[in-house]
């Protein structure tokens, strides 16, 4: 795994918590401004999630490191992200798997996971590397995903 310092989003919470993953692979942008973009191709996607709170559950966990990899890098990991009809869609442009679109789904999935959690922590960011030299961070506005 590439060591690397994330961008930090500031938070009023007194627990944040970072886990890194890699996640193999392939993806098309089904639109003519694409360019070579609009034809399968594959990435090992560096990817970082944020999660902050105020209250730990009962293990001492503001959430286990090992079901944020489950709930993502088992979902994604040696697939074609296109075919996560669920997720990403082929009509509608906010629904591309971009590397945009990407962070903002795996926020969201997080998100609904964090949300069946007695304790209720927030996942305030994802960043998300596609390559050496581009990556995009989401950040979920307060209140909104």
């Amino acid at each position: 795994m590439i060591q690397q310092i994330y961008p930090q989003v500031i938070h009023p919470f007194r627990y944040e918590l970072n886990k890194d993953m890699q996640i193999a692979a392939a993806h098309f942008i089904p639109h003519e401004a694409a360019g070579q973009c609009a034809n399968m191709h594959g990435h090992t996607y560096f990817i970082n999630i944020t999660v902050a709170g105020d209250e730990l559950d009962d293990s001492g966990f503001l959430i286990n490191f090992q079901q944020l990899k489950k709930l993502i890098h088992n979902r994604f990991d040696h697939t074609v992200m296109n075919d996560h009809k669920d997720v990403f869609s082929d009509t509608a442009a906010e629904h591309f798997p971009t590397t945009e679109v990407v962070a903002r789904k795996i926020a969201e999935i997080v998100q609904e996971h964090l949300d069946t959690l007695p304790n209720k922590p927030t996942c305030v960011q994802v960043f998300v590397r596609e390559s050496p030299t581009s990556y995009v961070v989401y950040r979920p506005k307060a209140g909104k995903q």
